[in-house]
């Protein structure tokens, strides 16, 4: 019953936080205001409720380096979704005209630091941490991955192959952000670094969700391969291509430090035949 609980109570926040923000459309200050406010409140409410149905100490959110935490993932987010820019920018199907809108980007400040904490609540610190206690690391990270590119199917202008791009390149790359730190501030920072970079400074699709101008008037055109189309530069090839050499260095810092939480019936079969008989 616990991930019940914990969906619930992470849900709920998201879902009135949501519903406040969109109730305030176009007022970018109060956009700014409701969703920093969800951001905020989503975390006490999911401390509450994981200490409450799991009895220990909720360390995935310690306080201890959440500062430093975020703000390495702000930074390897808007680097990588910079990144991602730059090479769609070289091949000439990214241009920008000139300044946009900085009131847009206030507003985009706001709805993106909502979305990337409630997200990385639900996703890596409910359902990829309980899965991941049952089936292993791996198999947390590709269900996980799989479920996210699939809720993103929802968006306006979703498609398919974008749904299977958020999968590998954000789905595996933030649970593997996870699993290296077993902290939630590095994929939230990621998360909001990405989302906000691709939003409210290159003014590109975020998801297939018509997301408003942000600093830069700014355009994208040519082959979807390259530029993702409708969907946004989420659906580019850079953007896998990125999304799974970070999660690949992740991955390897969670080898390292001896996070990789086996698979149960494997850790069992480790164990006996590590066992020596008395």
């Amino acid at each position: 019953m616990r991930v019940v609980w914990q969906i619930a109570a992470v849900a709920a926040v998201a879902i009135i936080g949501g519903q406040c923000v969109a109730a305030v459309e176009g007022n970018p200050w109060l956009t700014l205001i409701l969703g920093l406010l969800t951001a905020v409140l989503a975390v006490p409410v999911y401390r509450w409720v994981v200490g409450r149905t799991e009895h220990r100490p909720v360390t995935e959110l310690s306080r201890e380096g959440a500062g430093a935490g975020l703000g390495r993932g702000v930074l390897i987010g808007v680097a990588l979704f910079g990144a991602v820019i730059a090479n769609i920018a070289f091949l000439g199907d990214y241009e920008v005209d000139g300044l946009g809108s900085v009131s847009g980007a206030v507003g985009l400040l706001g709805f993106m630091a909502a979305a990337a904490v409630t997200e990385e609540l639900l996703f890596r610190g409910v359902l990829f941490r309980l899965i991941e206690e049952r089936a292993g690391t791996w198999i947390a990270l590709t269900l996980t991955g799989v479920l996210f590119g699939l809720v993103h199917l929802l968006n306006p202008d979703a498609d398919l192959w974008g749904a299977i791009a958020i999968a590998i390149e954000a789905g595996g790359m933030l649970a593997a952000a996870y699993a290296a730190t077993r902290k939630l501030w590095l994929p939230i920072g990621v998360h909001f670094g990405w989302n906000f970079a691709a939003s409210g400074i290159f003014s590109t699709e975020v998801s297939g969700n018509d997301t408003q101008q942000g600093i830069l008037d700014a355009a994208t055109s040519g082959p979807q391969l390259i530029t993702g189309g409708v969907f946004g530069p989420e659906g580019s090839v850079y953007s896998v291509a990125f999304g799974v050499v970070l999660t690949a260095v992740f991955m390897w810092l969670a080898h390292r430090r001896g996070h990789v939480v086996p698979r149960r019936r494997r850790a069992a079969r480790v164990e006996a035949t590590t066992t020596v008989p008395r």
